[in-house]
């Protein structure tokens, strides 16, 4: 092909057409075409020069020129000239500028116009991901509706349109298949650049997928007068939504559930039949916590030391029913409420009750010497430790039925001599083991929680001073959406984490980390501590 003879204006007629039939911009199309031009004409007339093609968008002349630039020295021929020889063809040049020089037409060849033409379709190809992936980005997070194409490794390749999407084995629902040319709808839970284009991947297992699909048939979700809080899935299976209305005069689980029925069955008939519990959202975690593990009956919720629900008791006829098919209800109910459930029946909770009771009362009758009567009593009356016993007044005791001064002293006595000694045994082991004084002679720590923390490896006011709270009283952490309790070193002793908190922060004054003008009463501040120091607690 002769580029001189060629039609400039079928030149932009192509560009055009391909523009059109790809949905990508005709510049780039016309750049592609100067490009496959400087190409061939490198082939033409040699690889190291700096050619140049340009297309004109209006007449579609094509321009090949060589381009020079001026330099002081020559170090590359091909594409450098002196200031001399410029200025021979341009008189006013200077160093820096650069000589352009007009190239004669030439014939491509069959090995110029078949390399053209692959630098063509490349850049149109570029061009095409680059625009499919500027279109599914932010449709990331929607339902998109497409027809299956074919079938890879367990994989379904998904035709939506104008490209391709993957809906991996994984996320499909239980054990459905879908035949070629089938339409599904599914979830675009992700869009990546990657070298072969863009990756779009779908789920039908989301929970995202669910509150699309609610949005779709209940339009106060989609108005926003409803919202949907948290979505527990067994996908194919079981499904618990928590629903709140931000409007009193609709009923968010009314609105969801539909006229008979109507809305979440349609939900219900996409999902392959997964059957959806509908619950009403409140701030009361112990009324949330009843709602969703229905439809079990609940008879109490007991709460931990923070006041947050941890334990259900439930009748034993119940028991199954609130457990669920391999543990299915509760584990939904968990995940949708963001703690850990724990299910008891209301038999074993007074088994439990009463074995703590038993375990006391002999603590008490070993300790003080008491028959298992009066201990009970104590225990019941809430003298259920000695460490209690031994820091009550006696008057305390002697509201006890049948005590009077006399016994309420002795039994006193019995327990402030059992603690000292055992006080007296723990330190001792403590400070067998390293405990420093300066961390034996530290206001606050109990002779138990100093053998503790020698146990642990703590031995200084140093090393006490850089533990965190958290790590004498125990605290609550969220782990994949779930709230789970850490243990700590102090939590048998009934160390709260504000307790705790106040004797880190106190340490830390005394060892001169923090400042007492620094300090704010119930807050630990955040210390900077050497980055290739080990933790205290290893």
């Amino acid at each position: 092909m002769n580029i001189a003879s060629a039609n400039r204006l079928e030149l932009l007629r192509i560009a055009e057409s391909v523009a059109q039939e790809k949905l990508i911009d005709v510049s780039v199309v016309i750049e592609a075409m100067e490009e496959s031009m400087v190409k061939a004409a490198r082939m033409r007339f040699g690889a190291d020069l700096d050619i140049r093609a340009k297309i004109d968008e209006q007449t579609g002349n094509l321009t090949t020129t060589r381009v020079r630039t001026v330099v002081e020295e020559i170090e590359n021929e091909a594409q450098e000239v002196t200031l001399d020889l410029a200025r021979l063809e341009m008189p006013d040049a200077k160093i820096g500028d650069e000589i352009a020089e007009e190239l004669p037409d030439f014939d491509m060849g069959r090995i110029a116009t078949q390399s053209s033409k692959q630098v063509i379709l490349q850049k149109v190809r570029e061009a095409e991901r680059e625009r499919h992936y500027e279109e599914f980005k932010d449709r990331v997070g929607t339902i998109i509706v497409g027809t299956v194409k074919r079938q890879e490794y367990g994989n379904f390749i998904i035709d939506i349109t104008r490209g391709e999407a993957v809906l991996r084995r994984e996320q499909k629902i239980g054990r459905e298949s879908y035949a070629n040319g089938e339409r599904i709808r599914a979830y675009i839970s992700d869009v990546r650049r990657e070298k072969r284009g863009p990756q779009i991947f779908l789920s039908r297992t989301a929970r995202e997928f669910m509150v699309e699909l609610f949005k779709s048939e209940v339009p106060e979700l989609y108005e926003g007068i409803l919202e949907i809080r948290n979505v527990a899935r067994d996908p194919g299976s079981r499904a618990k939504i928590a629903v709140v209305s931000y409007d009193s005069s609709i009923d968010p689980v009314g609105a969801c559930v539909g006229m008979r029925g109507s809305r979440v069955q349609a939900v219900v008939n996409e999902l392959q039949g997964e059957k959806v519990d509908i619950i009403s959202w409140t701030d009361n975690l112990v009324d949330f916590i009843v709602s969703a593990l229905k439809p079990a009956n609940v008879v109490k919720v007991l709460l931990d030391d923070d006041g947050v629900p941890n334990e259900v008791i439930v009748p034993e006829d119940q028991l199954s029913l609130a457990i669920g098919r391999k543990g299915q209800n509760v584990r939904l109910a968990s995940q949708l409420t963001g703690l850990e459930i724990s299910i008891v029946t209301e038999e074993q909770e007074k088994e439990r009750r009463n074995a703590k009771i038993t375990e006391r009362t002999q603590q008490l009758m070993d300790a003080i010497e008491v028959d298992e009567v009066f201990a009970r009593l104590l225990v019941q009356d809430g003298f259920d430790t000695l460490e209690y016993l031994a820091a009550c007044d006696y008057e305390e005791l002697m509201m006890i039925e049948g005590v009077d001064a006399e016994t309420a002293e002795e039994i006193h006595n019995r327990a402030v001599n059992f603690v000292s000694k055992k006080n007296k045994k723990a330190l001792e082991r403590a400070r067998a083991m390293g405990l420093q004084e300066d961390l034996a002679q530290f206001e606050g720590l109990s002779p138990e929680m100093l053998k503790i923390l020698a146990l642990n490896h703590i031995f200084t006011l140093d090393e006490f001073a850089k533990c965190g709270a958290y790590e004498l009283s125990g605290d609550y952490i969220v782990v994949n959406g779930k709230r789970r309790r850490e243990s700590g070193l102090f939590e048998e002793l009934g160390v709260t984490l504000e307790e705790a908190e106040r004797l880190v922060m106190n340490a830390r004054v005394a060892v001169g980390i923090l400042d007492e003008s620094e300090v704010r009463l119930g807050v630990l501040e955040e210390v900077a501590v050497d980055e290739n120091q080990e933790p205290a607690l290893g």
